[in-house]
């Protein structure tokens, strides 16, 4: 159907940039990302349904990021989808551990399923696997300035874009700063 397999996180196929990413925000070099990676699907649909149309498996190619404030918390919601067969996806965060607040089967609910959030002793990992056609939650706190990466585990996966990273902003304290 003339188009090319590529992975995505929120519909954005990962691209490498010239220059790393830390460099690149560090010393203020134009062009190698733009900080609009997305908060949310740029499309709602049904991702567990067993038939998906093909515009939903060409993702925008780009090197987007998402800024964090130093110390914000931070809650991802993991979707697994349907789009091109799905598959269970172990999602690693480089440079944090997380609690898993919540997982499930289907589509996750905004209204529902928060509610059962497991916030007394929730797990505290680095990689989640992401069910096949299910969903994970996670939190953390951005404590930790610089560029962290999150991707798929799998190396195919991650080497087709799926993939995106967050910049940590400097705190206000010599310790809560890059060297």
């Amino acid at each position: 159907n003339n188009t090319r397999l590529a992975s995505s996180v929120n519909n954005v196929t990962f691209i490498n940039p010239t220059v790393d990413l830390l460099e690149a925000y560090y010393h203020s070099i134009n062009g190698q990302f733009t900080t609009d990676f997305p908060d949310n699907p740029p499309l709602e649909f049904n991702y567990t349904a067993p038939i998906l149309p093909l515009e939903f498996e060409i993702p925008e190619r780009g090197t987007k990021v998402r800024v964090l404030e130093y110390n914000s918390t931070v809650e991802l919601v993991f979707q697994g989808t349907n789009v091109v067969a799905g598959a269970d996806h172990p999602m690693h965060l480089h440079g944090y551990s997380f609690y898993v607040v919540g997982l499930g089967r289907g589509n996750f609910d905004v209204e529902k399923d928060p509610l059962k959030y497991n916030l007394v002793d929730p797990p505290y990992q680095n990689t989640i696997a992401v069910p096949y056609n299910g969903w994970a939650a996670i939190r953390f706190r951005a404590d930790n300035p610089g560029v962290w990466f999150m991707h798929c585990h799998l190396d195919r996966h991650a080497s087709w874009g799926m993939e995106m990273a967050f910049i940590v902003k400097d705190g206000k304290t010599p310790e809560s700063r890059l060297l």
